[in-house]
């Protein structure tokens, strides 16, 4: 059996570069937390707290070297890197498998995300119809250069499949946000996908063709993976 489960890791590691991170709303109160203010200042320090209504993050609480609190609003942050209190096996060896490539936002800091750390940003956003600015986690660091994919905390999630008590693969959430070109982002969900396919992706007429005959959520990952590297490099 631990011959099996490892496999299973190991052959679901392969595919890790094309897929999205796992939501995180637990984080260390140990390790190094980097912040970018609105105003560019930047900020480090451990976590004390952070406070969520509804699932989005209403305040959060470092204390910097001396040990001195700061409290923020999230309209404050630009951006910021924190680090889970979960790091299981399988993420320990994403880290190892971290691809840093040509297709993530060159903002980000691939030495950070490949230690683990999850990233976070202010970014504009449409919620029934009307534009706010919300403190989203990126989901796809390795390959946002074109489509970010942003977690909604709302979301639920599709059956996944585990070993162990370990997650390998499936468990993606009903819904996202998306964010093409640096645009607003918007809500996409489950039940939607099939009619914005097309739309979402059509300045790649050969992702578009391969794909458009069997138009599956659980390739979402796949369809922006592909959309940010094969297409871009034409």
């Amino acid at each position: 059996m631990k011959k099996i489960t490892f496999l299973a890791i190991l052959l679901g590691g392969i595919a890790f570069g094309q897929e999205f991170l796992q939501p995180s709303d637990a984080f260390s109160h140990k390790e190094i937390v980097y912040l970018t203010l609105a105003d560019g200042t930047e900020l480090q320090g451990t976590v004390d707290d952070i406070d969520r209504k509804k699932g989005l993050i209403e305040e959060i609480v470092i204390k910097d070297g001396n040990n001195k609190k700061i409290k923020l609003k999230p309209e404050q942050v630009k951006s910021m890197y924190l680090m889970p209190t979960k790091l299981n096996k399988l993420t320990k060896m994403s880290e190892a498998l971290h691809e840093v490539n040509n297709y993530a936002d060159k903002r980000l800091n691939n030495a950070l995300t490949g230690q683990g750390y999850v990233y976070f940003e202010n970014v504009p956003v449409m919620v029934k119809k009307k534009r706010t600015n919300m403190l989203m986690q990126l989901l796809n660091p390795d390959f946002s250069s074109t489509i970010k994919v942003y977690h909604d905390p709302y979301a639920g999630e599709t059956t996944s499949l585990g070993f162990g008590g370990i997650k390998v693969a499936g468990g993606i959430d009903k819904s996202y946000y998306i964010s093409k070109d640096g645009e607003t982002a918007y809500k996409i969900e489950k039940s939607d996908y099939k009619d914005a396919f097309i739309p979402m992706y059509q300045s790649c007429q050969t992702l578009v063709d391969k794909y458009k005959s069997d138009i599956s959520w659980r390739d979402l990952e796949k369809h922006v993976y592909e959309f940010s590297t094969t297409c871009q490099e034409k």
